[in-house]
This record gives C-alpha cells, sequence and structure tokens, in this order.
C-alpha cells in the first residue's frame, strides 16, 4: 500500500471528538458521552478521552433511521 493511500484512509474515518460528535447529531455532548460509556455507540478510549470514529457514527445513525412510509 502506498503512504498517499494511507492517509487517505486515515482521512476519510477520522476520529470525532465528542463536540463534533454533539454537533453533527444534534444532541447534546453529554448524550455522546452517555452512549459511549454505556457501550451503545463504539468509541476509542485514550485514556480519558472519548474519540468516535465517523464511520461508526454515520452506522449508528444508519442504524437509528426510521426510513419513511410509502404511499
Amino acid at each position: 500500500m502506498k503512504k498517499q493511500e494511507k492517509t487517505t484512509r486515515l482521512q476519510t474515518n477520522r476520529l470525532l471528538t465528542v463536540r463534533e460528535a454533539a454537533l453533527l447529531t444534534g444532541y447534546e455532548q453529554g448524550a455522546i458521552r452517555g452512549w459511549a460509556n454505556t457501550r451503545r455507540i463504539q468509541h476509542v478510549r485514550l485514556g480519558r478521552v472519548i474519540r468516535i470514529p465517523e464511520n461508526i457514527l454515520q452506522a449508528f445513525i444508519a442504524a437509528h433511521t426510521i426510513p419513511a412510509k410509502e404511499d
């Protein structure tokens, strides 16, 4: 694998802060922390710091999305 490919892959799956995840979802930071603490959402813990991989957050949103009713 080339160095450029590794860099691109890391950029597309970046680790979001709790604040960034909250802004993207419209939830409070406390809710995001609660989901991580109760393991409702996968996360990375680096010491006391919580990071949410962007693709995990997208999958979490997709899994909790209710499709529109067809008429």
